[in-house]
C-alpha cells in the first residue's frame, strides 16, 4: 500500500514531550520514532486519514501522526 505517510516515513519525528509520553503509554525504553517506524513498516498495519492527522494501528497499539509536520503525537494502547 502507497500511500503519503508510508512514502515519506523518513520524515517521521516527535517532540521532547512526545517521547516521554509515547514511552510512558507503551512501557518501552530506546528510541521511539525507530519503533513507532517500524511498527508503521508492517504489513498488517492499518493507516487512516482522517482530518489533520494519520492514525496508524497495529498490535493493539494506534499512532497518532500530524499529516502535515508528521509529528508524532501520541502513540497509546487499545
Amino acid at each position: 500500500m502507497d500511500n503519503e505517510l508510508l512514502l515519506n516515513i523518513d520524515k517521521l519525528h516527535t517532540t521532547k514531550l512526545g517521547v516521554n509520553r509515547i514511552k510512558n503509554n507503551l512501557s518501552i525504553s530506546g528510541n521511539v520514532v525507530t519503533y513507532c517506524k517500524n511498527l508503521i513498516l508492517k504489513s498488517n498495519c492499518e493507516i487512516l486519514k482522517k482530518g489533520k492527522n494519520w492514525y496508524c494501528t497495529i498490535d493493539g497499539i494506534k499512532i497518532t501522526i500530524n499529516s502535515n509536520t508528521y509529528t508524532i503525537i501520541t502513540a497509546h494502547r487499545l
